[in-house]
């Protein structure tokens, strides 16, 4: 499978690939499976008085590819970012179930939902996940739905309307 980009695929077929990808955080070594659609039990044990989780990536802008030394400028300044905002934060990546594309990000914890959509602007992020405590993960997707995409764990924000 090839991931598709925003300048080759039309945005249905962007929100299908990310709903189909694989999603995980690490801590102390280990890592651990996220989902869209279920609650994030064991980040919510670790983390008791945390009320919310996203995970957001500076990789690839707008879903198209871009080179590794520019991603991982955007990654550093990604990380400034989160340093500066004083919140907890995990690495984390996102992929293909057949690992023909995969991405670095970062799991953050309790950073409010306005501060995570500006970041996910600034670093151009199509799509992005977001978990409120005891709620199933949701994928926020950062354009105008199209008639044939809907799905009961999509958020669709107009990108215009974001900060």
């Amino acid at each position: 499978m090839s991931f598709p980009t925003a300048g080759t695929a039309p945005i249905a077929e962007l929100v299908r690939a990310y709903l189909a990808a694989e999603y995980q955080w690490q801590r102390n070594g280990d890592w651990h499976d996220l989902r869209i659609g279920l609650p994030v039990p064991a980040l919510e044990l670790m983390y008791p008085d945390a009320g919310t989780f996203g995970l957001l990536s500076a990789w690839n802008p707008h879903s198209v590819e871009c080179t590794e030394s520019v991603n991982r400028e955007a990654d550093r300044a990604l990380q400034r970012d989160l340093v500066e905002a004083g919140v907890p934060f995990l690495a984390a990546f996102s992929s293909a179930s057949n690992r023909s594309w995969r991405e670095p990000g970062w799991l953050v914890i309790d950073l409010p939902l306005d501060r995570f959509d500006a970041l996910s602007c600034k670093y151009g992020q199509l799509g992005t996940l977001w978990w409120t405590r005891h709620r199933p993960g949701r994928l926020r997707i950062q354009a105008v739905r199209p008639a044939d995409c809907e799905h009961e764990h999509v958020d669709w924000l107009a990108a215009a309307a974001l900060p």
